[in-house]
Parts: structure tokens; C-alpha cells; sequence
């Protein structure tokens, strides 16, 4: 869901001239500035990083449900796979940006919450320590998606009428997808002062 709205925010935004996605499967979708390749394994990009070149900013979105995987498995989806990511394509692209989206209350181990928070935190220092010349991690909270975007879970629709209230109630939580998308395309694009982007970071980015 993340990356699809963020892709979809990105090919109409007047400063992004091209979009490389990889991605498992096609997306069916046709737009001159998107580019595609198709890739399986990505604990292997040696076939294709060759045509990593040439690209200011990485917006890495890849997730998964921790509910349903175990700690191990975890780390190593979250953590290692972009740790491996972000070190392929600082070598191929030194000046890149990286933007990394975590999650909302990344926890340093020692301290109380969940396990897939505390990943997230130390993918987040991790990455700070690669060569890249800037990385930024946002947290988003609840996310309002993009008005037509595809694969989003059903449970969003029944949130979707709610959305202003929780906004109201939960300011530093609630923000919408095209939010964070605007706000990743801006800190790769002017930069910004923190390197840890909370929710009201990414909404007062975004204005």
C-alpha cells in the first residue's frame, strides 16, 4: 500500500523526472516517467545494479506484518534486506538520499515495546552509519491512502470516514499518504534539520 500511493504521488510531482521501481511483479501501469524492472530475489541485485545508476533519492518502502512472522525472519526481512539495499546503492550512487520508511514508535532495545519497534530503530541507527550522503526515516502512524490508489486492505475503507476525527483526536499519529509521500520528495529534494521524521515532522514537511 505505501509504495503504491507513493508511486502514485511521485509520477505527478513537477520536480521527480523519473521513477525506477523494482518490484516483483508488474504493475500495470503506464506512464513515461516510470521505468520497471522485474526482479525476485532481492537479497541478490548483482543482475541488475548496473541500472541502479544515476538516481538522486531511494524511497524505500518494502514492509511486512510482523504479527504474522516470526523475530528472525523479522530482522532479516526489515533490517538486513535494507541495510543491503541501502549499501548497493550508495556504491552505485554516492550523492543518493535515502528515505526510509520505519514506523511509528521505533523503540531502542533496553526499552519498553514491541519487537518489530525496536527493529525498526536499529534499521533506522543502522542506516545512518552507511556512506549515503543523507538518510531520512519516517514514522507514519494511521495513513489515510491516496484517493484511487490500488492495493490498499479493505479496513482502510471502513477507517476512511473517520479519518477527521482520529486527525483531531490523535494529531501526532494520524496523517495520509499523501502526506508522507510530498514530505519524502521534499526532504530528498531541500533537505531537512532531522534526520528521525515523526508524524507532525512529516505533515508540517509536506505543507
Amino acid at each position: 500500500m505505501l509504495g503504491n500511493g507513493i508511486l502514485q504521488i511521485c509520477l505527478s510531482h513537477p520536480d521527480i523526472l523519473e521513477v525506477l521501481v523494482i518490484n516483483r511483479r508488474p504493475l500495470k501501469v503506464s506512464n513515461p516517467r516510470l521505468k520497471e524492472i522485474i526482479h525476485q530475489d532481492f537479497f541478490d541485485l548483482s543482475r541488475i545494479e548496473n541500472q541502479l545508476t544515476g538516481y538522486d533519492a531511494c524511497f524505500y518502502c518494502i514492509g511486512v506484518t510482523s504479527p504474522f512472522v516470526k523475530e528472525p525472519d523479522y530482522y532479516r526481512l526489515t533490517h538486513d534486506l535494507t541495510l543491503y539495499f541501502a549499501n548497493t546503492l550508495a556504491g552505485k550512487n554516492p550523492g543518493m538520499t535515502f528515505c526510509y520508511v520505519s514506523g511509528f514508535g521505533a523503540t531502542p532495545p533496553g526499552k519498553a515495546g514491541f519487537m518489530q519497534a525496536k527493529v525498526k530503530w536499529l534499521t533506522e541507527t543502522d542506516l545512518i552509519k552507511t556512506s549515503l550522503r543523507k538518510v531520512y526515516s519516517f514514522r507514519p502512524g494511521l495513513l489515510k491512502p491516496v484517493r484511487g490508489q490500488n492495493y490498499v486492505h479493505r479496513i482502510y475503507y471502513l477507517f476512511k470516514p473517520f479519518y477527521p476525527v482520529f486527525r483531531y483526536l490523535f494529531p501526532g499519529f494520524v496523517l495520509s499518504l499523501n502526506e508522507l509521500a510530498v514530505a519524502m520528495i521534499k526532504s530528498a529534494t531541500d533537505g531537512y534539520y532531522k534526520k528521525i521524521l515523526e508524524v507532525k515532522d512529516i505533515i508540517s514537511v509536506s505543507k
